[in-house]
């Protein structure tokens, strides 16, 4: 396999800009992914070895990617995007770097409600944004993300900030959920209840929990799931005994969900073997590997859970549907701004 590790977009982009248009290969596939987890090698080598094609592959970051997409045109060597959260895939789908798909191993096997509505994205695994909080010092915590505003919880709330795009999608999803005013007063009153100012990623939300700087948080599951299984720093196994976790809205619309997809790029020099590269990531076998190498849950239903997965517990997921959360993401920035959430 071969491979171009964090490009800058400069770079990449100039040298498709003194280039002929890409031609294509019955035995290559170029992709572009900003998934940066080392598990992921296994996804790509199995694939090669099932089919005698090679994956050239770029990483970046999500937006760079997109815009060097963009930026190349009908020139682009691009095949596929692979990318994390709805809010990005819509993103790329908006800026026309995506096309549609007409596969039905993908119909047949990734639920409606984590696809795009015009077949250019695919959720090929899940993680539930769920709420964390210390067992020594909450006796009743948060059943719900509503109840996050509750003042029962003043002062001991820490989040991620409002630019991170899960804290974007899951202010969508209460838009779509709860309507947009109810969505306004929701993140006010959680505003009102930070232990400080928003910070950090998902880890460093639960290490707020283990300094005792915050009482609950929001968070990932497979940050969790991989902290339970391994050695994460500022994680120490005594501290993680006291962390406990809830699956929010049960009784309601259930846990919200994160993606991780991808479609194929708009101008594919080798379109057929980016859909085989897609329905291979909705196979059995790629399913089961996103959750026992990157500790998520597998979109197509049926799919074994890792061991660090499944003792989390059996939950009710939000099954709403994600490209129509991923088009209220301009609206739940605009609630972060009014209310203050930094």
């Amino acid at each position: 396999m071969s491979s171009l590790r964090n490009a800058s977009l400069l770079a990449l982009t100039a040298s498709i800009a003194v280039g002929a248009a890409v031609q294509a290969k019955a035995d290559e596939l170029n992709l572009y992914s900003s998934r940066h987890y080392d598990t992921d090698e296994r996804l790509y080598s199995d694939f090669e070895e099932m089919t005698g094609i090679t994956i050239n592959r770029i990483e970046g970051k999500a937006d760079e990617l997109i815009a060097r997409m963009k930026a190349e045109g009908d020139n682009s060597p691009a095949d596929v995007l692979l990318t994390v959260d709805t809010s990005r895939l819509e993103r790329a789908k908006n800026e026309g770097v995506l096309q549609s798909v007409d596969s039905d191993t993908l119909e047949a096997r990734i639920p409606g409600y984590l696809q795009d509505a015009d077949n250019q994205w695919f959720g090929f695994s899940q993680r539930a944004r769920i709420i964390f909080y210390d067992k020594t010092d909450v006796p009743n915590p948060p059943t719900s993300y509503i109840e996050l505003a509750d003042p029962a919880y003043e002062g001991m709330v820490c989040h991620r900030s409002s630019t991170n795009v899960y804290s974007l999608t899951l202010l969508s999803s209460v838009i779509e959920n709860h309507g947009e005013e109810a969505a306004k007063e929701w993140a006010a009153g959680v505003v009102d209840n930070f232990a400080r100012e928003p910070q950090g990623g998902d880890t460093d939300q639960l290490r707020g929990l283990v300094s005792g700087e915050c009482d609950v948080s929001v968070g990932n599951t497979y940050y969790f799931a991989r902290a339970l299984r391994t050695d994460v720093s500022g994680l120490p196994a005594d501290a993680m005994e006291n962390i406990g976790w809830v699956f929010p809205a049960q009784d309601a619309e259930g846990a919200h969900m994160n993606l991780s997809g991808g479609g194929v790029a708009a101008h594919a020099p080798n379109r057929d073997n980016a859909v085989k590269f897609l329905e291979y990531l909705a196979s059995d076998q790629a399913q089961k590997y996103f959750s026992a190498g990157n500790d998520e849950y597998p979109a197509v239903p049926g799919v074994g859970l890792s061991d660090s997965v499944a003792q989390l517990g059996i939950f009710k997921p939000d099954d709403v549907d994600l490209s129509k959360v991923a088009k209220n993401v301009p609206t739940a920035q605009k609630i972060f701004n009014e209310v203050g959430w930094k």
